[in-house]
């Protein structure tokens, strides 16, 4: 052992010793540990990463969607099918914007989504 990890284990041993870990959040109750086995080992960590800072799949899976619908309404030229996909992509921006809000997140989406839409109305 070296000189850092012996000083760290004397301190830790001297904490519970005075009692300093038992109002902890948790303490006395079984760890919730999270089953990863679904995950190849060699992603695991960046996994973590990922959702430690905040990341899901179900953002991930939102943004594809709309990027996939936006490309539907740009190649779209039937008017009413342009309407519909565009209540769709409202809907999923909709949701995209309360999962950023869960998250603290200011997003501005909206207002790109809308200022790309006049645009795009403008050079048309």
């Amino acid at each position: 052992m070296d000189m850092f990890q012996m000083i760290s284990e004397d301190r830790i041993k001297k904490a519970y010793k005075d009692g300093e870990f038992e109002n902890l959040p948790g303490y006395g109750k079984p760890m919730k540990l999270e089953d990863l086995s679904h995950i190849p080992e060699e992603l695991r960590m960046a996994y973590k990463l990922l959702k430690n800072s905040g990341y899901s799949e179900e953002e991930s899976s939102i943004r594809q969607e709309m990027m996939t619908i936006e490309d539907l309404i740009k190649k779209c030229d039937d008017s009413t099918e342009r309407a519909g996909l565009q209540k769709k992509l409202n809907e999923k921006l909709l949701r995209f914007n309360q999962l950023m809000s869960k998250r603290r997140k200011t997003t501005n989406s909206s207002l790109f989504k809308n200022y790309e839409m006049k645009i795009q109305t403008k050079l048309k």
